[in-house]
């Protein structure tokens, strides 16, 4: 097959022992990882994945919201590179492979060029992106939202963590405040291979997921505000608890994900409160859901029913709500001609796929809007994933890493 090659892959040893060596940078309590973006445990795997980088000839560079670029020269290396990529942060209570399987196996894949001393065309570069998760500071994939134009850098910079941590003061602590602009320069496509984060590539028992789109996602942060008041004494009609008004809102979204079910999804993920304290009640609390569905307009509706049961949950509550964050992904589709390199590339290797949406949120999304984009999923166990249970087997994982690798030296060579 034109363009594809016979007998390039990837060293599976080589790509297995720098995973397990991530799994022991910010240990998690159960066999996972908690590595949250810009802790010291992140500072950590930065400073390794630089290092693995370096020693593979790349030459690196880091923005200013501190997304690490490595960079195989290509023999015209004033042309656009052909980007691999995810993410090195972790959920609090993470696995071992969300996002880090593509970050180092696009490393794996400079490693073996290397190993075959092959100059491609266009140069190659690995990109691990800043703060996919969300974990400590949201929303999600905010420095790939910056890069792609989706969010202000100096908006990122400002975020906050619940400690009051400043985003861009934690880059400079961690050493990661890069000088390189954020965005503004073109890639001539972006290749992101992920585990699916759920079962049914290991269900049917095929390797490598062709990710056409997403189900599109609506995200929004609600704050509440009441008032004060003692527990006891404080009258049913005059009191003005935002811990109710916050409660009612998470029955309410969870009510819209069944009306919308099967294909509907709803979630609360996170709710604060303040005082928080027995005996007195709460005069603001804060709520973060979100909606999402495989056909835009529908998540569009699940998102007017929810503005419809926060009139009514705040009338009932005795509280005033307003939405305070929203962010949006997932209403998009995927580069024709990267897809199809994907499956030609699975086809010449002699690997089934099978094409999907994605549910689940992805760097690959916000670099869609800037650059010809295609994402690969490879199975995980079970599905499970945001748990420290997450599992992956390195026989089923091999094939994405290998479609991934003649995926990219096609495109480079083109």
């Amino acid at each position: 097959m034109v363009g594809l090659h016979d007998n390039v892959r990837i060293d599976s040893k080589r790509l297995w022992s720098t995973i397990l060596h991530s799994a022991e940078i910010g240990p998690g309590k159960s066999g996972g990882l908690r590595r949250l973006a810009l802790t010291d445990e992140d500072r950590v795997m930065r400073d390794q994945f630089v290092a693995w980088c370096e020693q593979a000839g790349c030459s690196v560079t880091v923005d200013r919201v501190g997304n690490i670029f490595a960079r195989r020269a290509g023999a015209d290396d004033s042309l656009p590179p052909v980007v691999m990529g995810s993410h090195l942060d972790t959920q609090v209570a993470g696995g071992r492979y969300d996002g880090i399987l593509g970050v180092l196996a696009g490393l794996e894949v400079i490693r073996t060029l290397n190993d075959q001393g092959a100059v491609t065309k266009r140069p190659i570069e690995v990109v691990s992106w800043t703060n996919e998760e969300g974990a400590r500071f949201a929303p999600p994939m905010m420095a790939s939202g910056a890069f792609a134009g989706v969010y202000d850098v100096d908006w990122v910079l400002g975020i906050k963590d619940d400690d009051g941590k400043v985003f861009g003061d934690e880059l400079k602590r961690i050493g990661y405040a890069g000088d390189t602009l954020v965005g503004g320069r073109e890639f001539d496509a972006y290749f992101e291979l992920h585990i699916e984060q759920g079962p049914d590539l290991e269900r049917t028992d095929v390797h490598v997921g062709v990710v056409t789109g997403g189900f599109t996602t609506r995200g929004m942060i609600i704050d509440v505000h009441g008032e004060t008041a003692h527990a006891g004494p404080t009258p049913m009609d005059k009191r003005r608890n935002a811990t109710v008004g916050a409660a009612m809102l998470i029955v309410a979204a969870n009510d819209i994900g069944w009306a919308y079910h099967p294909e509907g999804r709803s979630s609360t993920v996170r709710i604060l409160c303040w005082p928080n304290k027995p005996g007195i009640l709460s005069d603001y609390a804060q709520v973060t859901v979100d909606f999402r569905h495989p056909e835009t307009a529908k998540t569009e509706q699940m998102v007017v029913d929810f503005k419809s049961a926060m009139t009514q949950a705040a009338e009932r509550a005795n509280v005033e709500m307003e939405i305070a964050q929203t962010w949006g992904f997932g209403d998009l589709n995927f580069d024709d001609e990267c897809l199809d390199l994907i499956r030609r590339s699975s086809d010449h290797l002699g690997i089934p796929y099978r094409e999907m949406l994605s549910l689940a949120g992805h760097d690959a999304y916000h670099i869609s809007r800037v650059s010809p984009t295609a994402l690969i999923f490879s199975p995980c166990h079970d599905g499970i994933t945001h748990n420290e249970a997450e599992h992956i087997e390195l026989d089923y994982t091999v094939p994405s890493v290998n479609v991934l690798l003649q995926s990219v030296l096609a495109r480079a060579d083109r």
